[in-house]
C-alpha cells in the first residue's frame, strides 16, 4: 500500500502540472511569429504538367510559400521533395543556411540568438517522432530553451519544442506509467490502478469501522468509561470535603 500510496502522489502531481499549465503554451503555439501570407498566381512560372513531366511518380502535390519564395512540396515513395514552383530547381535536401533562415522566418522573437545547429538524419531524440527525420534542429537562446524542427526535405517547421514541453512529456511518462510499454494503456498502469481502487474501497471500510462507535474496540470503550466514572467520584469526593 506504501508503494501503491507513492503512485497515488506521483499521480496527484504530475495531473496538477497537465491541468494547470495552458496546453496552447505546452504546444509552442506562442513562439511561431502570426504571419499571414498569399500566394500571386503570377509568380508560379513552372507549370503542374511540366512538374509531372519531369517526376510523374510525383503524390500529394502542393503548392506553397517558402521565404517568400513559390515552391512545389510533394511525395515520391513517401520520400518529401521541394523544388522552386519558379524554375523547376529542386531545392531538397536544403542546408544549414536555409534551415536557419526559416527558422528566424518562423520564429515569434526576431532579435533571439541562435545558439546551435545540428542536423539530425537517423537517431531522434525523445521529444521528435522518426516519422521526421532528417530535421534541422535550430535552439535559440531564450529562457525556456526553445528549439525548431525544420524539415530537411520540406522546408516546412515540423514541431517546436522547449523546456515547458519537456517537462510535460517526463510528467506524462510518470502520469501513465510508460517505463515498460512506452503506451499510455499498459498493463502496469492497469495493475496499479486496480490495486489503488481496491485498497480506495478498503480504505472507506476501514474509515467506516473506526469512525464507527458500536464498532470500536471494546477494551478502548470500557477503559474510556471507568476513567469517567474514576473522575465523577473524585468530583463527588472533592465537592464533600468542600461541604465538611
Amino acid at each position: 500500500m506504501l508503494i501503491v500510496g507513492l503512485q497515488l502522489l506521483i499521480w496527484s502531481i504530475t495531473g496538477a502540472y497537465m491541468v494547470l499549465m495552458d496546453i496552447h503554451y505546452i504546444h509552442g503555439d506562442t513562439l511561431v511569429a502570426k504571419k499571414i501570407q498569399s500566394l500571386n498566381p503570377n509568380q508560379v512560372e513552372y507549370s503542374f504538367k511540366e512538374l509531372l513531366a519531369v517526376h510523374p511518380q510525383a503524390t500529394e502535390v502542393k503548392l506553397g510559400l517558402m521565404l517568400n519564395q513559390v515552391v512545389y512540396r510533394f511525395n515520391i515513395d513517401k520520400k518529401k521533395v521541394l523544388i522552386s514552383a519558379v524554375d523547376g530547381k529542386q531545392l531538397s535536401p536544403i542546408n544549414e543556411q536555409l534551415a536557419t533562415a526559416i527558422a528566424k522566418d518562423k520564429y515569434q522573437n526576431k532579435e533571439a540568438a541562435i545558439v546551435k545547429v545540428q542536423l539530425l538524419t537517423e537517431d531522434a531524440p525523445r521529444e521528435l517522432s522518426p516519422r521526421h527525420l532528417p530535421v534541422w534542429r535550430v535552439d535559440f537562446d531564450e529562457f525556456s530553451s526553445p528549439s525548431f524542427y525544420i524539415s530537411a526535405n520540406s522546408g516546412q517547421l515540423v514541431t517546436k519544442r522547449h523546456s515547458y514541453w519537456r517537462i510535460f512529456d517526463w510528467m506524462f511518462a510518470f502520469h501513465v506509467m510508460d517505463y515498460i510499454d512506452e503506451e499510455a494503456d499498459n498493463k502496469l498502469l492497469l495493475l496499479f490502478s486496480f490495486i489503488a481502487f481496491i485498497a480506495s474501497v478498503f480504505g472507506l471500510v476501514l474509515t467506516y469501522y473506526r469512525l464507527s462507535p458500536k464498532h470500536r474496540n471494546p477494551k478502548k470503550l470500557a477503559m474510556s468509561h471507568n476513567v469517567r466514572r474514576k473522575n465523577s467520584k473524585d468530583t463527588k469526593t472533592e465537592i464533600a470535603n468542600e461541604e465538611t
